[in-house]
């Protein structure tokens, strides 16, 4: 299946991604509807498990997913661990790492809040917590990150692309200029997993998890953490899985298992493990490159749409690099509930944020099976 035969056959396109007949979802970079193949896998997986033990039943899905983990993220797969939502990941990494008194670390502070309170909380170890200045909403800038560290940094953790501006981090030019420094990178990368090439050449932490651009179930998703910082990160959870006990006898002294296994205390998620795993098995065989060049040019057609029926788009002229699937508008003092309200009657799901101050936006985010006819027919309603 490519994505011109998605856009270019109705019938197709409505039994790959049924919320296509009734709705036009534009909710993408909040909580996605379910492809059918990832539904049915699903759905297999808790028919099968009615005939017997569970996770016998899946136990070969876990190296699968692994595997398909890693060749989105272009790592080892010994290196991509299974832990579920992004706030637990990325609370693992922030609890999981010893910090010195004096270290500092930079967080962007208007991030969705999954990857500022985990930071946030370290300053009760005496950690000092410094929030990133930018020119604008989400508008994180390499140069912002370089000017703002220094010898004392220990860690930076910024989201690859902002959930309500939708500026698309330059995280390799980020992650070299850190790497350089000898200051870890963690990256949150839920807006960016299965909609743009998001790989780690340059990262020492990522989290995703899998209910957005991926469209995978909630509560399935990943951790990746490179592999020479494995014995440095230990997780402050523990459990039969993560904690080496041989033939299921605990041991008087605790040692973590090596490798991606070491931050999985306990028994796998897995049914949505499955859907995760045929999500990622959607993204890869369509392209993320492909599904990329896809929402580019949809936001292209977008932004100047909007901007002709007199609103304000939020990073209406990004770098290339920098554009997203994310569209975001508003017209300045006004509340926009009602408009929001407006297209939800209209079968139209997209997203009413707030910033701040107290401005509220609406967020469009189609997907790749988004057709030009949807967005001209919600341009039309605004």
């Amino acid at each position: 299946m490519t994505l011109s035969e998605i856009l270019s056959n109705e019938e197709l396109r409505q039994h790959e991604f049924p919320v296509a007949k009734n709705k036009i979802f534009l909710g993408h970079a909040g909580v996605c509807p379910l492809p059918r193949r990832v539904a049915q896998a699903m759905i297999d997986c808790a028919n099968g498990a009615t005939l017997g033990d569970q996770e016998a039943f899946v136990m070969h899905k876990i190296a699968e997913t692994r595997k398909a983990g890693a060749k989105l993220l272009n790592c080892e797969p010994d290196e991509v661990s299974l832990v579920g939502p992004t706030s637990l990941a990325l609370s693992l990494v922030a609890a999981g790492l010893k910090f010195r008194k004096g270290d500092n670390i930079l967080i962007y502070h208007d991030d969705y809040p999954s990857n500022v309170y985990p930071w946030l909380a370290l300053a009760d170890q005496g950690v000092k917590v410094r929030l990133l200045n930018t020119r604008g909403l989400g508008i994180i800038r390499a140069i912002d990150v370089m000017g703002q560290v220094d010898e004392n940094t220990r860690l930076v953790a910024l989201a690859s692309n902002h959930f309500i501006s939708g500026y698309r981090l330059d995280r390799n030019a980020v992650g070299k200029f850190l790497r350089e420094r000898g200051i870890l990178f963690c990256l949150d990368a839920i807006q960016t997993l299965g909609a743009f090439p998001t790989t780690v050449e340059n990262v020492d932490f990522l989290a995703a998890d899998s209910h957005k651009w991926l469209l995978g179930p909630c509560g399935a998703g990943l951790l990746y953490v490179k592999k020479d910082l494995q014995e440095k990160l230990n997780p402050p959870i523990y459990g039969w899985h993560n904690v080496r006990n041989p033939n299921f006898v605990a041991q008087a002294k605790i040692e973590f298992r090596s490798g991606a296994a070491k931050f999985e205390a306990g028994t796998h998620n897995l049914i949505g493990l499955v859907g995760l795993l045929a999500a990622m098995e959607l993204a890869l065989e369509l392209g993320v490159e492909n599904i990329a060049s896809e929402l580019l040019r949809k936001r292209a057609w977008l932004v100047p749409a909007l901007q002709a029926k007199g609103f304000v788009v939020l990073n209406a002229e990004p770098k290339a690099e920098n554009a997203s699937g994310i569209t975001t508008f508003f017209t300045q003092g006004k509340d926009l509930a009602p408009l929001h309200q407006k297209l939800a009657d209209a079968g139209v799901i997209a997203s009413l944020r707030t910033d701040r101050k107290g401005q509220n936006y609406i967020r469009l985010s189609p997907h790749f099976y988004t057709t030009d006819a949807e967005l001209q027919r919600v341009v039309e309603l605004l």
